[in-house]
Formats: C-alpha cells, sequence, structure tokens
C-alpha cells in the first residue's frame, strides 16, 4: 500500500525559510515522479515543483529561484527546501506521486497518490 505523509509546514514571516519533507512508503517501480502542489481554499491546485528518479527536478515559474526539491532515496522522502517566502505562497502544500513517467514528472494530471497535505503560512 503506497502511502506518502508531509511535515514541516508552519507560519513564517516574509521573506523567511520552510522546508517540507514527504515520506513514501510502499512504492515499488521503476520510475517514480514525486511532487509537490499548492492549493489556497477556492482556488485551483497548482504543481510547485518535482523530481524524478534520477533527481532532475522542475519548477513553477511563481518558485523558480526560491524553492529546492530534493530527495533522499535511502529515507524515502523528497524535501521542498522554500526560501525567500512571501505571502502568496500561503497554502496547503501536498506532496503526491505519479509511477511509470520517466522524465515527464509534468504531466501534472497523472499524480494519483496525495499526502494529506501541510499548512505553510506566510505572514506579511
Amino acid at each position: 500500500q503506497e502511502q506518502l505523509v508531509e511535515s514541516g509546514g508552519g507560519s513564517v514571516q516574509a521573506g523567511g525559510s520552510l522546508r517540507l519533507t514527504c515520506t513514501a512508503s510502499g512504492y515499488t517501480y521503476s520510475t517514480v515522479c514525486m511532487g509537490w502542489f499548492r492549493q489556497i481554499p477556492g482556488k485551483q491546485r497548482e504543481a510547485v515543483a518535482s523530481i524524478d528518479s534520477e533527481s532532475n527536478p522542475l519548477y513553477a515559474d511563481a518558485v523558480k529561484g526560491r524553492f529546492t526539491i530534493s530527495q533522499d532515496n535511502s529515507e524515502n522522502t523528497v524535501h521542498l527546501q522554500m526560501n525567500s517566502l512571501k505571502p502568496e505562497d500561503t497554502a496547503m502544500y501536498s506532496c503526491a506521486a505519479a509511477v511509470e513517467l520517466g522524465r515527464r514528472c509534468n504531466w501534472w494530471d497523472e499524480y494519483e497518490d496525495w499526502g494529506q497535505g501541510t499548512q505553510v503560512s506566510v505572514l506579511s
């Protein structure tokens, strides 16, 4: 049974940093894309970043240069380091997985497994 569990959300002042962690279990596929998404109530969920099995990252334009996605395969974790946070980064952040996409980790509609989410609030 595949499972994703996020941690690391919280409140921070604008300009500050947070690090989110997604711990994955039960994945035995040859390739897995791991992604971070965020959603504000009443708005459509948006992709933030993804990373493929070879640790190639992809970023949304809104977070390029500020956020860094990484993974530790030995611990089955994916991290999202968020620096220079802005109030508009406030959202519920969720970890997700898509299997057997190879390097096509920006096929956002293919993400089927989701964690419960962790709230990030950036105060102005």
